[in-house]
């Protein structure tokens, strides 16, 4: 009896946990700006086992939660670079391969939407995406670890001053000190919750369709009518970005020929954005090899922004897409 007991104990404490897993996974990813956040997270969920006979109930279970995965998120981020993205190193670049750079930088990662959006109204899940922008994590980074708990903690989640002071161990007037700052650092760069771009549900679907069909069959003109005349374009872990549809597509003509012919996969949305894994024609042999997740920024009716990160190895298995994909550009069979 007392097994089965500890073991009903077990699995109920388990499930205690669970339900706030991916809360805290888009908490982790706004504080890391990487895929680093699912590890946060699982230590989060090992330190609270642990200790969790000494969890006495004075605060709720969620706030202890936050307060020890804040402390494993200042962990990891004592001995680390803060992430970052092309556009934050520098000017653009011209689309020439002379360009091309790979710097020794911590760059931001995206993270498909399932995995740090929590499940809500609809409104709810707006403002969740909208958290997890790719340009508003990018600039969350420029901000001290204790600046960037306290503006995600106030700003985005709705935490009462007196909260975050209690979780950080710390005075309420030493939050307000810091959200005060990590504002003012925020609108240097112009970007709030409120100013990034428009989440995946407002994108067009057809204008999505129709950008998988011009990629794939390179048609200049009609990706003309689909990328605005100002879009940008990066390919971490390349430093080079490109400013302007004019430069975009000499890029994709010239040194990005290779792309020609390649498969795009969708695979619903990552930060909240559109996202689709990319396979170039192998040069091996039949199929296609994994190339790049595009992440695309929508605005208006038009693609404002064309990432393409390049670490497959990494992202692709965290966006369930296969290493490669067979001649007819089909998942292969298992």
């Amino acid at each position: 009896m007392v097994a089965v007991s500890s073991q009903a104990t077990t699995l109920a404490i388990e499930e205690q946990l669970e339900q706030h897993r991916v809360e805290l996974t888009a908490y982790c990813y706004r504080m890391l700006g990487s895929a680093d956040a699912e590890d946060a997270v699982q230590e989060t969920f090992v330190r609270a086992w642990r200790s969790y006979d000494s969890f006495e109930g004075r605060s709720s279970l969620r706030s202890w939660l936050y307060r020890i995965a804040t402390n494993v998120c200042f962990d990891m981020l004592e001995s680390r670079k803060r992430r970052a993205r092309p556009m934050d190193l520098g000017p653009a670049g011209e689309p020439v391969a002379e360009n091309l750079r790979t710097p020794e930088v911590s760059w931001l990662e995206p993270m498909p939407d399932g995995q740090v959006v929590p499940d809500g109204d609809p409104a709810e899940l707006v403002a969740a995406r909208e958290s997890v922008r790719l340009a508003f994590v990018a600039a969350l980074q420029h901000l001290p670890p204790k600046q960037r708990a306290v503006l995600i903690l106030c700003e985005v989640l709705r935490w009462k001053a007196a909260e975050v002071a209690e979780l950080l161990e710390t005075s309420v007037a030493s939050v307000n000190s810091a959200l005060q700052r990590a504002r003012a650092t925020l609108e240097k760069s112009e970007l709030s919750t409120s100013t990034t771009a428009p989440s995946v549900d407002a994108a067009d679907a057809e204008l999505l369709a129709r950008y998988v069909a011009a990629f794939e069959s390179y048609d200049m003109t009609a990706l003309t009518e689909l990328i605005h005349e100002d879009a940008i374009q990066s390919m971490p872990p390349f430093d080079l970005w490109l400013s302007g549809r004019d430069d975009i597509f000499a890029w994709w003509y010239g040194p990005g020929i290779g792309c020609s012919g390649s498969r795009v996969v969708p695979v619903g949305s990552a930060n909240g954005a559109p996202a689709f894994g990319q396979y170039k024609p192998s040069e091996t042999g039949p199929g296609y090899d994994p190339w790049a997740l595009q992440v695309l920024e929508i605005e208006d009716g038009r693609i404002v922004e064309l990432t393409f990160f390049l670490d497959t190895e990494r992202l692709f298995p965290l966006f369930g897409l296969p290493p490669r994909l067979d001649e007819q550009g089909r998942f292969p069979q298992s």
